[in-house]
């Protein structure tokens, strides 16, 4: 009656995201009302399937959630060959077995909020994305770039930023792109963290947000960093990763109490909600 969360070395510092702990609050909350514990390890990245299989065969667990699924992801293959119970939170391009897994459309949202964005009148839209190693920040990608190609725009790789998902990278990244001869009207964010920093780069500079340069953030409802209250401060694509885990651990419990039916999967769609950072593109 104990479920598993394996966290490799190299993303301990997930532990402490906020992202992650709205995740596992929803996960837990489902875990207790069905009697259910939870179990938190770590494990050397070059020892993973080891970690795995002790916990399974010492019956420390019934079953293990997965987190920030790379785009080749050898977790799921290892937990797939060992015929256990798990679930992915996330998906992994380059895994074609069947296994269950819950995500959010991460593809048509940033394609929707890009073509926001054109419909408003930019043309220079700036993407703040998140590692594209991570299966999440390759499909944000995707969703950018075919809205660009949709509107026959071209895509400037001056504009298209990648790393860890903090403030200080959304900080550093726009005070860059405003340094460019002709700097990005609009910036799409893959986090509310990384959002933050784009509009402490905007102040600094004398730019008022949603006037002078728009912004879009990807909002995961999350609850000690709320996006506003009646009002939205940021246009964003907003799925509540909290329902996110709750709905995880529904599922990773369905597949322990039936080990051998089918792969289920839930691909979630965000909502676009209109704030207070986009407007049309300055004349």
């Amino acid at each position: 009656m104990v479920i598993g969360h394996v966290i490799p070395m190299s993303s301990q510092h997930e532990m402490v995201n906020p992202i992650f702990g709205d995740f596992v609050a929803g996960a837990a909350q489902k875990y207790a009302e069905h009697g259910y514990d939870m179990m938190f390890t770590t494990a050397d990245d070059t020892s993973i399937e080891q970690a795995y299989r002790s916990l399974f065969q010492r019956g420390a667990v019934d079953g293990v959630v997965l987190q920030g699924p790379k785009v080749k992801e050898p977790r799921i293959e290892v937990l797939t060959r060992m015929g256990v119970p798990f679930i992915v939170h996330g998906r992994s391009s380059g895994v074609t077995s069947e296994y269950d897994w819950i995500d959010v459309n991460n593809k048509s949202s940033f394609q929707r909020a890009a073509r926001f964005l054109i419909d408003l009148g930019h043309r220079r839209i700036a993407l703040v994305n998140g590692l594209e190693d991570m299966d999440f920040a390759t499909r944000r990608r995707a969703g950018y770039l075919e809205a660009l190609q949709q509107a026959g725009l071209d895509a400037d790789l001056d504009l298209m930023r990648s790393a860890e998902m903090t403030e200080v990278y959304g900080y550093q990244a726009t005070q860059e792109m405003l340094r460019l001869e002709k700097p990005p009207t609009a910036i799409l964010s893959a986090s509310m963290i990384t959002a933050l920093g784009i509009r402490r780069a905007l102040d600094e500079n004398g730019l008022k947000m949603g006037r002078d340069v728009s912004v879009i953030a990807h909002d995961d409802d999350l609850s000690y960093l709320k996006n506003g209250q009646s009002l939205p401060i940021f246009t964003a694509t907003r799925s509540s990763v909290r329902a996110a885990g709750e709905l995880a651990a529904e599922m990773l419990i369905e597949r322990i109490r039936a080990p051998q039916g089918p792969a289920k999967t839930r691909l979630l769609e965000a909502e676009l909600v209109v704030g207070g950072s986009t407007g049309p593109a300055p004349k």
